[in-house]
Protein backbone atom coordinates (compact mmCIF):
# COMPACT_ATOMS: atom_id res chain seq x y z
CA UNK A 1 0.00 0.00 0.00
CA UNK A 2 1.16 3.43 -0.64
CA UNK A 3 1.15 5.61 2.41
CA UNK A 4 2.52 9.11 3.19
CA UNK A 5 6.89 9.99 3.68
CA UNK A 6 7.06 6.10 3.26
CA UNK A 7 10.29 5.07 2.34
CA UNK A 8 10.71 3.64 -1.78
CA UNK A 9 9.17 0.28 -2.27
CA UNK A 10 11.39 -2.96 -3.23
CA UNK A 11 10.79 -4.15 -6.79
CA UNK A 12 9.13 -6.74 -6.59
CA UNK A 13 6.04 -4.86 -4.73
CA UNK A 14 5.40 -2.65 -8.27
CA UNK A 15 2.74 -4.44 -9.93
CA UNK A 16 4.12 -5.26 -13.51
CA UNK A 17 1.93 -5.38 -16.48
CA UNK A 18 3.24 -6.79 -19.76
CA UNK A 19 3.92 -4.01 -22.46
CA UNK A 20 2.14 -4.31 -25.84
CA UNK A 21 4.45 -4.99 -28.71
CA UNK A 22 5.24 -1.75 -30.91
CA UNK A 23 6.61 -1.95 -34.29
CA UNK A 24 7.87 1.64 -36.05
CA UNK A 25 4.43 2.80 -36.80
CA UNK A 26 1.57 0.39 -34.97
CA UNK A 27 -0.10 3.08 -33.00
CA UNK A 28 -0.37 6.85 -32.38
CA UNK A 29 2.20 8.45 -29.66
CA UNK A 30 1.21 8.29 -26.32
CA UNK A 31 1.83 11.26 -24.11
CA UNK A 32 0.82 11.78 -20.26
CA UNK A 33 1.23 14.82 -18.49
CA UNK A 34 0.84 15.10 -14.46
CA UNK A 35 0.13 17.74 -12.67
CA UNK A 36 -0.77 17.91 -8.81
CA UNK A 37 -2.73 21.19 -8.99
CA UNK A 38 -3.01 22.05 -4.69
CA UNK A 39 -2.56 25.74 -4.86
CA UNK A 40 -4.81 27.81 -7.62
CA UNK A 41 -4.60 27.15 -11.27
CA UNK A 42 -0.66 27.29 -12.33
CA UNK A 43 0.24 24.09 -12.46
CA UNK A 44 -3.07 22.97 -14.52
CA UNK A 45 -2.83 25.47 -17.33
CA UNK A 46 0.74 25.57 -18.01
CA UNK A 47 0.24 21.79 -18.77
CA UNK A 48 -2.99 22.25 -20.08
CA UNK A 49 -1.18 24.45 -22.53
CA UNK A 50 1.66 21.97 -23.20
CA UNK A 51 -1.33 19.74 -24.00
CA UNK A 52 -3.04 22.08 -26.38
CA UNK A 53 0.49 22.86 -28.32
CA UNK A 54 1.16 19.21 -28.37
CA UNK A 55 -2.36 18.12 -30.00
CA UNK A 56 -1.50 20.53 -32.75
CA UNK A 57 1.65 19.94 -33.72
CA UNK A 58 0.35 17.09 -35.96
CA UNK A 59 2.30 14.00 -34.25
CA UNK A 60 -0.19 11.67 -34.39
CA UNK A 61 -0.38 11.40 -30.71
CA UNK A 62 -2.93 10.41 -27.63
CA UNK A 63 -2.12 13.12 -24.89
CA UNK A 64 -3.55 12.20 -21.61
CA UNK A 65 -3.95 15.25 -18.85
CA UNK A 66 -3.92 13.77 -15.14
CA UNK A 67 -5.24 16.81 -13.16
CA UNK A 68 -5.73 17.27 -9.85
CA UNK A 69 -8.33 20.12 -11.06
CA UNK A 70 -12.06 19.04 -12.40
CA UNK A 71 -12.31 21.71 -15.09
CA UNK A 72 -9.28 20.60 -16.83
CA UNK A 73 -11.79 18.57 -18.84
CA UNK A 74 -13.72 21.41 -19.51
CA UNK A 75 -11.11 23.32 -21.51
CA UNK A 76 -10.96 23.79 -25.16
CA UNK A 77 -8.43 21.30 -26.59
CA UNK A 78 -7.51 19.78 -30.21
CA UNK A 79 -8.25 16.03 -30.44
CA UNK A 80 -6.49 13.42 -29.03
CA UNK A 81 -6.36 15.40 -26.35
CA UNK A 82 -7.99 13.89 -22.83
CA UNK A 83 -8.11 14.51 -18.80
CA UNK A 84 -8.18 12.46 -16.02
CA UNK A 85 -9.36 13.68 -12.73
CA UNK A 86 -8.04 13.09 -9.50
CA UNK A 87 -9.62 13.90 -6.57
CA UNK A 88 -8.42 17.34 -4.83
CA UNK A 89 -5.77 18.09 -2.55
CA UNK A 90 -5.33 21.28 -1.62
CA UNK A 91 -2.20 23.20 0.32
CA UNK A 92 -2.45 25.66 3.35
CA UNK A 93 -0.90 28.57 3.88
CA UNK A 94 1.55 26.75 6.36
CA UNK A 95 2.46 24.63 3.44
CA UNK A 96 0.70 21.57 4.48
CA UNK A 97 -1.92 19.29 2.37
CA UNK A 98 -5.47 18.26 3.25
CA UNK A 99 -8.25 17.31 0.86
CA UNK A 100 -9.80 19.90 -1.07
CA UNK A 101 -13.12 18.79 -0.78
CA UNK A 102 -13.56 15.64 0.88
CA UNK A 103 -13.58 14.53 4.33
CA UNK A 104 -10.77 12.17 3.91
CA UNK A 105 -7.65 11.75 5.83
CA UNK A 106 -4.47 13.05 4.17
CA UNK A 107 -2.89 9.08 3.94
CA UNK A 108 -6.58 8.14 2.38
CA UNK A 109 -6.56 10.65 -0.24
CA UNK A 110 -3.05 10.28 -1.43
CA UNK A 111 -3.15 6.22 -1.24
CA UNK A 112 -6.66 6.63 -3.40
CA UNK A 113 -5.04 9.64 -6.12
CA UNK A 114 -1.54 7.18 -6.30
CA UNK A 115 -3.17 4.21 -7.17
CA UNK A 116 -5.57 6.04 -9.95
CA UNK A 117 -2.18 7.45 -11.63
CA UNK A 118 -0.40 4.32 -11.58
CA UNK A 119 -3.47 2.50 -12.97
CA UNK A 120 -3.31 5.02 -15.69
CA UNK A 121 -0.08 4.99 -16.77
CA UNK A 122 -0.42 0.85 -16.16
CA UNK A 123 -3.47 0.99 -18.90
CA UNK A 124 -2.15 3.98 -20.93
CA UNK A 125 1.47 3.01 -21.85
CA UNK A 126 2.73 6.34 -22.41
CA UNK A 127 5.70 7.12 -24.39
CA UNK A 128 6.56 9.98 -22.87
CA UNK A 129 5.58 11.14 -19.33
CA UNK A 130 5.91 14.66 -18.07
CA UNK A 131 5.60 15.69 -14.63
CA UNK A 132 5.26 19.33 -13.89
CA UNK A 133 7.27 20.65 -10.76
CA UNK A 134 7.27 18.47 -8.33
CA UNK A 135 10.04 15.29 -8.88
CA UNK A 136 7.55 12.87 -6.62
CA UNK A 137 4.41 14.64 -7.25
CA UNK A 138 2.52 15.75 -3.96
CA UNK A 139 3.38 13.93 -0.96
CA UNK A 140 5.13 11.60 -2.96
CA UNK A 141 2.47 10.29 -4.64
CA UNK A 142 4.40 9.25 -7.91
CA UNK A 143 6.76 6.74 -6.36
CA UNK A 144 4.61 3.84 -7.26
CA UNK A 145 3.84 5.05 -10.52
CA UNK A 146 7.76 6.38 -11.27
CA UNK A 147 8.97 2.63 -10.12
CA UNK A 148 6.76 0.76 -12.19
CA UNK A 149 8.04 2.95 -15.56
CA UNK A 150 11.47 2.12 -14.05
CA UNK A 151 10.88 -1.69 -14.25
CA UNK A 152 9.01 -1.94 -16.58
CA UNK A 153 11.75 0.10 -19.07
CA UNK A 154 14.26 -2.49 -17.83
CA UNK A 155 12.23 -5.35 -19.51
CA UNK A 156 13.30 -6.32 -22.82
CA UNK A 157 10.66 -4.30 -24.74
CA UNK A 158 10.17 -2.76 -28.03
CA UNK A 159 9.85 0.99 -26.26
CA UNK A 160 10.42 2.47 -23.34
CA UNK A 161 8.64 5.13 -21.21
CA UNK A 162 10.82 8.25 -20.93
CA UNK A 163 10.42 10.14 -18.04
CA UNK A 164 10.48 14.85 -18.38
CA UNK A 165 10.13 16.61 -15.62
CA UNK A 166 9.45 20.15 -16.10
CA UNK A 167 10.46 23.27 -14.23
CA UNK A 168 9.55 26.32 -13.75
CA UNK A 169 12.11 29.17 -14.01
CA UNK A 170 12.45 29.36 -10.13
CA UNK A 171 11.33 27.04 -7.11
CA UNK A 172 12.28 29.06 -3.98
CA UNK A 173 15.17 30.60 -2.42
CA UNK A 174 18.27 28.47 -2.79
CA UNK A 175 18.83 27.63 0.83
CA UNK A 176 14.71 26.52 0.98
CA UNK A 177 15.11 24.37 -2.37
CA UNK A 178 17.98 23.00 -0.64
CA UNK A 179 16.57 21.96 2.41
CA UNK A 180 12.88 20.60 0.71
CA UNK A 181 14.46 18.57 -2.27
CA UNK A 182 16.67 17.61 0.57
CA UNK A 183 13.65 16.41 2.87
CA UNK A 184 12.15 14.97 -0.32
CA UNK A 185 14.97 12.91 -1.64
CA UNK A 186 14.44 14.62 -5.05
CA UNK A 187 17.77 14.50 -6.19
CA UNK A 188 18.16 10.78 -5.96
CA UNK A 189 14.66 10.39 -7.57
CA UNK A 190 16.06 12.64 -10.34
CA UNK A 191 19.15 10.49 -10.88
CA UNK A 192 16.70 7.09 -10.85
CA UNK A 193 13.83 8.19 -12.72
CA UNK A 194 14.03 11.08 -14.88
CA UNK A 195 15.57 10.88 -18.78
CA UNK A 196 15.77 15.39 -18.87
CA UNK A 197 14.50 18.27 -17.20
CA UNK A 198 13.12 21.05 -19.21
CA UNK A 199 13.08 24.61 -17.15
CA UNK A 200 10.58 26.71 -18.47
CA UNK A 201 12.68 29.76 -18.16
CA UNK A 202 15.43 31.94 -19.68
CA UNK A 203 18.76 31.42 -17.67
CA UNK A 204 19.23 35.01 -18.35
CA UNK A 205 16.64 35.83 -16.12
CA UNK A 206 17.33 33.64 -13.56
CA UNK A 207 19.65 30.15 -13.94
CA UNK A 208 18.81 28.24 -11.53
CA UNK A 209 21.38 25.44 -12.34
CA UNK A 210 24.00 27.69 -11.02
CA UNK A 211 21.65 29.62 -8.32
CA UNK A 212 20.55 25.79 -6.88
CA UNK A 213 24.18 24.42 -7.09
CA UNK A 214 22.73 21.17 -7.86
CA UNK A 215 25.18 17.82 -8.81
CA UNK A 216 27.17 18.08 -11.83
CA UNK A 217 24.92 14.95 -13.03
CA UNK A 218 21.80 16.86 -12.40
CA UNK A 219 22.23 20.30 -14.25
CA UNK A 220 23.58 17.91 -17.14
CA UNK A 221 20.29 16.63 -17.81
CA UNK A 222 18.19 19.90 -17.39
CA UNK A 223 17.34 21.87 -21.05
CA UNK A 224 16.39 25.55 -20.61
CA UNK A 225 13.45 25.80 -23.11
CA UNK A 226 12.74 29.63 -22.61
CA UNK A 227 9.44 30.99 -20.99
CA UNK A 228 5.96 29.62 -22.67
CA UNK A 229 4.62 31.86 -25.06
CA UNK A 230 1.09 32.60 -23.36
CA UNK A 231 -0.54 34.31 -27.01
CA UNK A 232 -1.02 30.37 -27.93
CA UNK A 233 -3.55 29.87 -25.36
CA UNK A 234 -5.58 32.75 -28.04
CA UNK A 235 -5.62 29.45 -31.23
CA UNK A 236 -7.56 27.13 -28.76
CA UNK A 237 -10.11 29.40 -27.24
CA UNK A 238 -13.62 27.91 -28.45
CA UNK A 239 -16.24 29.93 -29.77
CA UNK A 240 -18.28 29.43 -26.89
CA UNK A 241 -15.74 31.14 -24.67
CA UNK A 242 -15.40 34.31 -26.82
CA UNK A 243 -19.37 35.14 -26.74
CA UNK A 244 -18.91 34.86 -22.82
CA UNK A 245 -16.53 37.35 -22.93
CA UNK A 246 -18.24 39.28 -24.98
CA UNK A 247 -21.45 39.24 -22.99
CA UNK A 248 -19.83 40.71 -20.26
CA UNK A 249 -20.13 44.08 -22.32
CA UNK A 250 -17.03 45.42 -21.29
CA UNK A 251 -16.68 48.95 -22.77
CA UNK A 252 -14.54 49.50 -26.18
CA UNK A 253 -14.02 53.04 -25.66
CA UNK A 254 -12.35 53.24 -22.54
CA UNK A 255 -8.59 51.59 -21.11
CA UNK A 256 -9.23 48.66 -19.61
CA UNK A 257 -7.59 47.47 -16.54
CA UNK A 258 -7.53 44.35 -15.10
CA UNK A 259 -6.70 43.19 -12.11
CA UNK A 260 -6.22 39.43 -11.48
CA UNK A 261 -5.31 37.51 -8.92
CA UNK A 262 -4.98 33.68 -9.56
CA UNK A 263 -7.86 31.20 -8.42
CA UNK A 264 -8.31 33.52 -5.41
CA UNK A 265 -7.55 31.89 -2.22
CA UNK A 266 -5.22 34.13 -1.02
CA UNK A 267 -5.58 37.30 -3.28
CA UNK A 268 -8.00 39.21 -0.85
CA UNK A 269 -5.65 42.26 0.52
CA UNK A 270 -5.29 42.95 -3.65
CA UNK A 271 -8.83 42.66 -4.44
CA UNK A 272 -9.96 44.71 -2.27
CA UNK A 273 -7.11 47.19 -2.57
CA UNK A 274 -7.79 47.65 -6.20
CA UNK A 275 -11.61 47.89 -5.63
CA UNK A 276 -11.19 50.75 -3.69
CA UNK A 277 -8.61 52.20 -5.72
CA UNK A 278 -9.35 55.48 -7.65
CA UNK A 279 -9.48 54.40 -11.34
CA UNK A 280 -8.23 57.18 -13.90
CA UNK A 281 -10.74 59.11 -15.75
CA UNK A 282 -11.17 57.35 -18.77
CA UNK A 283 -10.65 53.51 -17.55
CA UNK A 284 -12.48 50.52 -16.52
CA UNK A 285 -11.41 48.26 -13.77
CA UNK A 286 -11.81 44.86 -14.27
CA UNK A 287 -11.22 42.60 -11.10
CA UNK A 288 -11.42 38.75 -11.99
CA UNK A 289 -11.49 36.65 -8.88
CA UNK A 290 -10.46 33.34 -9.55
CA UNK A 291 -13.33 30.68 -8.19
CA UNK A 292 -11.24 29.63 -4.91
CA UNK A 293 -11.80 33.32 -3.57
CA UNK A 294 -13.69 33.15 -0.29
CA UNK A 295 -17.78 33.49 -0.76
CA UNK A 296 -17.76 36.80 2.05
CA UNK A 297 -14.91 38.55 -0.31
CA UNK A 298 -16.87 38.33 -3.46
CA UNK A 299 -20.09 39.69 -1.25
CA UNK A 300 -17.93 42.92 -0.76
CA UNK A 301 -16.80 43.05 -3.73
CA UNK A 302 -19.70 43.09 -5.70
CA UNK A 303 -20.82 45.78 -3.30
CA UNK A 304 -18.31 47.63 -3.82
CA UNK A 305 -19.15 47.50 -7.58
CA UNK A 306 -22.72 48.62 -7.00
CA UNK A 307 -20.97 51.85 -5.56
CA UNK A 308 -18.53 52.32 -8.37
CA UNK A 309 -19.53 52.32 -12.43
CA UNK A 310 -16.25 52.19 -13.01
CA UNK A 311 -15.40 48.85 -11.78
CA UNK A 312 -16.74 45.32 -13.02
CA UNK A 313 -16.49 42.20 -11.06
CA UNK A 314 -15.88 38.68 -12.79
CA UNK A 315 -15.84 35.90 -10.79
CA UNK A 316 -14.43 33.43 -13.31
CA UNK A 317 -13.82 33.21 -17.10
CA UNK A 318 -12.57 30.12 -19.00
CA UNK A 319 -9.54 31.85 -20.78
CA UNK A 320 -8.29 35.05 -19.03
CA UNK A 321 -5.66 35.19 -21.70
CA UNK A 322 -8.87 37.01 -23.36
CA UNK A 323 -8.52 39.77 -20.21
CA UNK A 324 -5.31 40.08 -20.53
CA UNK A 325 -4.90 40.60 -24.38
CA UNK A 326 -7.86 43.62 -24.03
CA UNK A 327 -6.22 45.40 -21.15
CA UNK A 328 -4.31 48.57 -21.35
CA UNK A 329 -2.68 47.47 -18.22
CA UNK A 330 -2.28 44.88 -15.85
CA UNK A 331 -2.28 44.34 -11.90
CA UNK A 332 -1.71 41.05 -10.52
CA UNK A 333 -0.33 38.24 -8.59
CA UNK A 334 3.28 36.70 -9.32
CA UNK A 335 2.54 33.64 -10.39
CA UNK A 336 4.08 31.99 -13.76
CA UNK A 337 1.53 31.75 -16.21
CA UNK A 338 0.12 35.39 -15.21
CA UNK A 339 3.32 36.73 -15.66
CA UNK A 340 4.57 35.19 -19.17
CA UNK A 341 0.87 36.26 -20.10
CA UNK A 342 2.03 39.63 -19.07
CA UNK A 343 5.88 39.38 -20.85
CA UNK A 344 3.82 37.95 -23.74
CA UNK A 345 1.69 40.60 -24.11
CA UNK A 346 3.84 43.10 -23.38
CA UNK A 347 1.61 44.97 -20.74
CA UNK A 348 2.54 47.81 -18.47
CA UNK A 349 1.99 45.79 -15.62
CA UNK A 350 2.27 46.20 -11.42
CA UNK A 351 3.02 42.56 -9.69
CA UNK A 352 2.36 42.09 -6.15
CA UNK A 353 4.20 38.53 -5.62
CA UNK A 354 3.15 35.91 -2.88
CA UNK A 355 5.74 35.99 -0.19
CA UNK A 356 4.19 32.66 1.66
CA UNK A 357 4.98 29.97 1.78
CA UNK A 358 7.24 30.79 -0.87
CA UNK A 359 9.65 33.60 -2.37
CA UNK A 360 9.51 31.91 -5.84
CA UNK A 361 7.03 35.05 -6.80
CA UNK A 362 8.89 37.38 -5.12
CA UNK A 363 12.13 35.98 -6.75
CA UNK A 364 10.86 36.32 -10.46
CA UNK A 365 9.14 39.72 -9.73
CA UNK A 366 12.11 41.00 -8.87
CA UNK A 367 14.69 39.71 -11.31
CA UNK A 368 12.21 41.43 -14.20
CA UNK A 369 12.04 44.22 -12.54
CA UNK A 370 15.71 45.18 -12.51
CA UNK A 371 15.20 44.57 -15.98
CA UNK A 372 12.39 47.00 -16.19
CA UNK A 373 10.12 44.89 -17.86
CA UNK A 374 7.41 45.05 -14.35
CA UNK A 375 6.86 47.28 -11.83
CA UNK A 376 7.03 45.82 -7.87
CA UNK A 377 4.92 45.86 -4.97
CA UNK A 378 5.70 44.16 -1.89
CA UNK A 379 1.86 42.43 -0.41
CA UNK A 380 2.59 44.33 2.96
CA UNK A 381 2.80 47.50 1.21
CA UNK A 382 -0.66 46.76 -0.84
CA UNK A 383 -3.73 49.08 -0.15
CA UNK A 384 -5.83 51.61 -2.52
CA UNK A 385 -3.28 54.56 -2.13
CA UNK A 386 -0.36 52.25 -3.54
CA UNK A 387 -2.65 51.16 -6.50
CA UNK A 388 -3.53 54.43 -7.21
CA UNK A 389 -0.37 56.43 -7.34
CA UNK A 390 0.55 53.41 -9.50
CA UNK A 391 -2.78 54.02 -11.63
CA UNK A 392 -2.02 58.12 -11.84
CA UNK A 393 1.89 56.97 -13.47
CA UNK A 394 2.34 57.38 -17.01
CA UNK A 395 1.85 54.05 -19.20
CA UNK A 396 5.31 52.84 -20.64
CA UNK A 397 4.07 52.14 -24.36
CA UNK A 398 7.04 50.29 -25.93
CA UNK A 399 8.43 47.48 -24.65
CA UNK A 400 9.09 46.26 -28.49
CA UNK A 401 12.79 45.17 -27.58
CA UNK A 402 11.83 42.46 -24.99
CA UNK A 403 15.18 40.55 -24.97
CA UNK A 404 13.02 37.43 -22.70
CA UNK A 405 13.29 34.12 -24.18
CA UNK A 406 9.74 33.58 -25.26
CA UNK A 407 10.21 30.62 -27.50
CA UNK A 408 10.03 27.48 -25.00
CA UNK A 409 6.76 26.02 -26.80
CA UNK A 410 8.56 26.01 -29.83
CA UNK A 411 12.13 24.47 -28.48
CA UNK A 412 9.47 21.94 -26.22
CA UNK A 413 8.47 20.70 -29.09
CA UNK A 414 11.75 20.03 -30.78
CA UNK A 415 12.82 18.34 -27.37
CA UNK A 416 9.69 16.21 -27.65
CA UNK A 417 10.23 14.73 -30.48
CA UNK A 418 14.01 13.69 -29.72
CA UNK A 419 12.55 11.78 -26.79
CA UNK A 420 10.12 9.95 -29.01
CA UNK A 421 12.53 8.88 -31.17
CA UNK A 422 14.50 7.55 -28.17
CA UNK A 423 11.48 5.83 -26.89
CA UNK A 424 11.00 4.06 -30.01
CA UNK A 425 14.56 2.85 -30.77
CA UNK A 426 15.32 -0.59 -29.93
CA UNK A 427 16.56 -2.00 -27.22
CA UNK A 428 20.50 -2.06 -26.94
CA UNK A 429 21.37 -6.24 -26.51
CA UNK A 430 21.99 -7.51 -22.97
CA UNK A 431 25.66 -8.77 -22.29
CA UNK A 432 25.53 -12.75 -22.48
Amino acid sequence: MFLVNQKRKPASSVLLQPKRPLSSHSRRWRIALYSHDTMGLGHKRRNLLIAQTLGAAKLDADILLISGMRDASDLPTPSGVDSLTLPALHKRADGQYEARRMGMALEDIIRLRSQIILAAVQNFQPDVLIVDNVPRGAVRELDATLEYVRLSNLQESSHTTRCILGLRDILDTPDKVKKDWQRSDNIEAIRRYYDTIWVYGDPNVYDLRREYQFPFDITTKMRPLGYLDQRARLNYVNPAVRANLERLALPTDTDIILCVVGGGQDGTALAKAFAASTLPANATGVLLTGPFMPADVQQYLYAQAEQNPQLRIIDYLEEPTLLIERASRVISMGGYNTTCEILSFQKPALIVPRVTPRLEQWIRTDHLQKQGLVDLLHPEHVNAEAISHWLQQPVTTSRKDISINLKGLDNLLIELQKQLLIAQAPPLPHAS
